[in-house]
């Protein structure tokens, strides 16, 4: 006989609960009638109601409510998605067990040039603190943005650039204090109108210190200790501000706007170093409506990034200069509806170019210097049946160029010659909503996606020093290619909702950076790491996500329980060895009250351990935390203001992420209990 497998049986009991209150609110009567979801921009170029691809929006309160320091702390816990969590200030999206490079991190749907897909302690270059929207889609959107998002998409939208003239003037102000990390943080903007012409600035600046945890032993020389109640080197201080403006006409608009942004903040992995970032950005983006003609819209879009960041020794002195350079853009035309086959035809076609120069020069440089160009055309039909539902299909063609300049100085070899790769992806996706009577929903999507090698994945060799580890790649590399299937069910009645999915990729080529079991590299100093190396693997994820709503309580007061559960199982198919830093399952059940201007939320998370992981690292325990926040909302003359107030981790409990890199994981648990207060005012 098999032993069962404890964890399983945690799993299984998860899923049971979940299905049963599930079941539960479906067997409950209807209170009101159906409501429709909001419009998700990103990956729906034709703007319509329903799509697809799994996805998530963050707006309004649900959004200040959930503010943190760095866009991955601000979705964790969404459907799918995690964070990478390198300490405070430097956490990437994690997309169902993707992350780097595989999530595609946009701004207002350009591309963000940074370097935080080659390295987990680099930051990415925004902020949420000016952020109005964030959509979240789980699941490949190479179609529309590349290889890059294999994995997923998230999209940080501002109004920058107006996309409507304003009626006056008007302006919003938030400010917030204490949290975990002692955070002191105030955002602005002003906007107004005119003469057929739009503006918008902002401002924002937030400060924090060293992260308080609860107590945790970190270990040191000589099988020691030390017992800490902080995060050393944690504090950060960023700052920046944006001018935008837009021309209106009847047909159309045209805007620009030109940001910075700054951001110093320390690397835990190593307590004397910190990162001092910059970047400034350049932006147009504009839509015309023919008024008689096939194509109804035409948007165009076109950026250019100047991105530093510098690695700060103890001493003051410049260890390491990263440098990101690149324009990119993207046209859209979107043609009008024609009848087909008894249904409604209707699609986009676009183009999309990035080219991006990248260096990095001094001690800690693990990657050559590097030019990188990507050329794609993609289309997307949509063919819709009336209410019965719609069919999606869509293509795209990429050439993609890697170049490195090799080695700098031939008397010191470590990148070789220089050296050019070409690569072709090609992606297809086909996708089917269908509408079973008045509640229920039934969504699916296939894709087949490809994606080019980055520039570290090719050419990298050198240590690396916030994983601990010698990088090589692979300059024979080939291109990443997997599949995609997803499948769910939706039932929604008023306030009433449940979604179960699930989801599988395989892949037949996926790049990973995995142990070589070659003896460890000594660097010059004397210090031996383990040799890591970008590999081609067949590699399969798979896994579920089940979120749930129901009213319990509709009267003066309202009261709604929400339910989400996810899990994801990533593997080596030739060696069934687990996939790095894949999140455990999670389950969060919260209770949410609104009654006249106030609400309330009371939320259980749970994460259960992992101790399904490579070779070369350790299980993570699972833990507990108990959140609590409260809104409260006023007039104030012909002012709106929103008081705020969060307390997190109520019991204290010591808790670390999953998904962290080994090196920082004993280093940085997860924050410690603490109160957060805040103001919003819009006028």
């Amino acid at each position: 006989m098999h032993e069962r497998d404890p964890h399983g049986v945690a799993e299984d009991f998860c899923m049971r609960i979940f299905l049963l209150a599930a079941a539960t609110a479906a067997s409950w009567p209807v209170w009101a009638q159906s409501s429709l979801p909001p419009v998700v921009v990103t990956g729906n170029p034709l703007r319509s109601d329903e799509i697809a691809t799994p996805a998530s929006v963050l707006a309004g309160t649900g959004l200040v409510l959930r503010r943190a320091s760095t866009l991955g702390e601000t979705l964790d816990g969404l459907p799918g998605v995690t964070s990478t969590y390198f300490g405070p200030n430097a956490n990437r999206p994690v997309i169902r067990g993707q992350d780097g490079d595989r999530i595609r991190i946009l701004s207002n749907a350009a591309t963000v040039l940074d370097a935080s897909g080659l390295s987990f302690d680099h930051a990415v270059p925004i902020d949420p603190l000016i952020v109005e929207r964030i959509e979240v889609l789980r699941g490949p959107a190479a179609l529309l943005y590349g290889g890059s998002a294999i994995g997923g998409v998230v999209n940080a939208i501002d109004n920058r650039i107006p996309k409507a003239p304003t009626e006056g003037l008007s302006g919003a102000f938030e400010a917030r204090a204490g949290g975990a990390a002692g955070e002191r943080s105030l955002s602005a903007l002003v906007e107004g109108s005119g003469g057929g012409f739009a503006w918008h600035a902002d401002a924002f600046g937030r400060r924090s210190e060293d992260l308080r945890v609860p107590a945790f032993e970190v270990p040191i020389a000589d099988a020691e200790s030390e017992r800490r109640r902080r995060v050393v080197n944690s504090a950060g201080d960023a700052h920046g501000g944006a001018l935008g403006g837009s021309w209106f006409w009847d047909r159309g608009q045209l805007g620009a706007s030109v940001d910075s942004y700054r951001n110093d903040y320390g690397i835990v992995v190593e307590e004397d170093i910190r990162i001092r970032m910059q970047r400034d950005r350049l932006a147009l983006a504009g839509e015309w409506r023919p008024a008689a003609a096939f194509v109804q819209t035409l948007r165009a879009q076109l950026s250019r990034t100047d991105y530093t960041h510098r690695e700060i020794e103890g001493d003051g002195s410049v260890g390491t200069t990263f440098r990101t350079d690149g324009s990119d853009g993207r046209a859209e035309a979107v043609h009008r509806p024609v009848t087909v086959g008894g249904g409604q035809l209707e699609g986009s076609w676009g183009l999309q170019f990035d080219a991006s120069s990248f260096s990095a020069l001094g001690e800690e440089a693990f990657v050559p210097s590097t030019r990188t160009r990507q050329d794609a055309v993609f289309a997307l039909e949509k063919w819709t049946w009336g209410p019965g539902g719609h069919l999606t299909a869509g293509v795209r063609a990429e050439r993609v160029k890697v170049r490195s300049e090799g080695d700098r100085d031939p008397a010191e070899p470590q990148f070789g010659p220089a050296d050019a790769r070409s690569f072709t992806p090609f992606s297809a996706s086909f996708g089917a909503v269908v509408n079973l009577g008045k509640s229920w929903q039934l969504t699916s999507s296939l894709a087949s996606t490809e994606r080019a090698p980055t520039s570290y994945e090719l050419y990298a060799n050198g240590v690396h020093a916030a994983t601990a580890t010698f990088e090589r790649g692979d300059p024979d590399q080939r291109l990443e290619r997997g599949r995609n299937a997803d499948l769910a069910l939706a039932w929604r009645s008023g306030e009433h909702r449940v979604r179960i999915g699930v989801f599988e990729s395989r892949f037949s080529n996926y790049i990973l950076l995995a142990a070589t079991g070659e003896p460890d590299f000594v660097d010059d100093e004397g210090e031996a790491v383990p040799v890591f190396a970008f590999t081609g693997v067949r590699a399969r994820l798979r896994g579920m996500e089940a979120e749930g709503q129901w009213r319990i309580l509709d009267g003066a007061s309202k009261v709604d329980v929400e339910v989400r559960v996810d899990r994801v199982r990533g593997s080596e198919l030739d060696t069934d060895e687990p996939l790095p830093r894949i999140p455990p399952l999670r389950a969060i059940v919260g209770l949410n009250i609104a009654a006249g201007p106030w609400t309330a939320r009371a939320e259980i998370q749970h994460a259960a351990d992992q101790t399904r992981v490579p070779r070369y690292d350790v299980p993570t325990d699972g833990w507990t935390l108990v959140n609590l926040s409260a809104s409260y909302t006023l007039r104030v003359g012909r002012s709106d203001a929103l008081l705020f107030a969060r307390v997190h981790n109520v019991g204290d409990r010591l808790a670390y992420s999953a998904t962290a890199t080994g090196t920082v994981r004993p280093l940085a648990p997860l924050p410690g209990r603490a109160l957060l207060m805040g103001v919003r005012a819009a006028f």
